[in-house]
C-alpha cells in the first residue's frame, strides 16, 4: 500500500465518523421509538473502554521506554481494538437514546432555570471538559489510524513523529472520557 493511499483511507474513515456522529448530533436520523435494554449499559461500557485505554496507553510507553517493542505493540493493538469498540457503542448509544443534557434532573430533555441554579458552576466544568474532549476526540482519529499504520509497518521514525501528538492527545480523551461519564451519569433517564 502506498503513503497516498493510507492517507485517502485515513482521511475516508475520519471524515465519515466525523459526519455520522455530527448527523447524530442534529437529530435528524430517524431513532427507535423505544429505547432497547441494553442502551442503559453503553454509557458505563464506553467508560469501562475508555478507562482501560488509558491504562493500557500509560502500560505502552512504559513498554517503549524500556526498548520492548513486542510488548509494546500488543498493549497498542489491544487499545486500539477497544478504542474501536469504544467507536461503535458511542455512535450505538447516541442513536438508540434521547439526548442528555447536564443538570436536567426531571429527564424533560430541558434544563429549567431551577435546574440550571442547582447545576451551578458544576455544569460550567463539565462543558470545559466536555467542548475539549469532542474537538480532540475527532482530532486524535486520523493521528491514531496513521501512528498505528505506521508502528505495524515498523516505520519508526514516522511513527514518532505522530506519536508525539498523539499520544497525549489520546490520554486526555481517554481519561475525559471517563470525567464526563461520571459527570453526566446522574442524569441518565432511560
Amino acid at each position: 500500500m502506498t503513503d497516498k493511499f493510507i492517507f485517502r483511507f485515513v482521511a475516508a474513515v475520519s471524515v465519515f465518523v466525523f459526519l455520522v456522529v455530527f448527523l447524530l448530533s442534529l437529530k435528524i436520523l430517524p431513532r427507535p421509538a423505544v429505547v432497547p435494554s441494553f442502551a442503559v449499559f453503553l454509557p458505563r461500557l464506553n467508560a469501562i473502554l475508555n478507562g482501560t485505554c488509558t491504562v493500557l496507553l500509560l502500560f505502552s510507553l512504559y513498554f517503549i521506554k524500556q526498548k520492548k517493542i513486542a510488548i509494546h505493540k500488543r498493549i497498542n493493538i489491544v487499545a486500539f481494538i477497544l478504542s474501536s469498540l469504544f467507536l461503535v457503542s458511542y455512535i450505538l448509544f447516541h442513536y438508540l437514546t434521547p439526548e442528555t443534557r447536564y443538570g436536567d434532573v426531571n429527564g424533560d430533555g430541558m434544563v429549567s432555570p431551577a435546574e440550571l441554579a442547582a447545576a451551578g458552576g458544576m455544569r460550567t466544568l463539565y462543558f470545559c471538559i466536555l467542548v475539549p474532549h469532542i474537538i480532540l476526540a475527532a482530532v486524535v482519529l486520523p493521528l491514531i489510524l496513521l501512528s498505528f499504520y505506521r508502528g505495524l509497518q515498523m516505520q519508526v521514525e514516522k511513527h514518532k513523529k505522530i506519536v508525539r501528538w498523539a499520544f497525549p492527545i489520546w490520554l486526555y480523551v481517554t481519561v475525559t472520557g471517563v470525567i464526563v461519564y461520571l459527570m453526566i451519569s446522574p442524569y441518565y433517564h432511560f
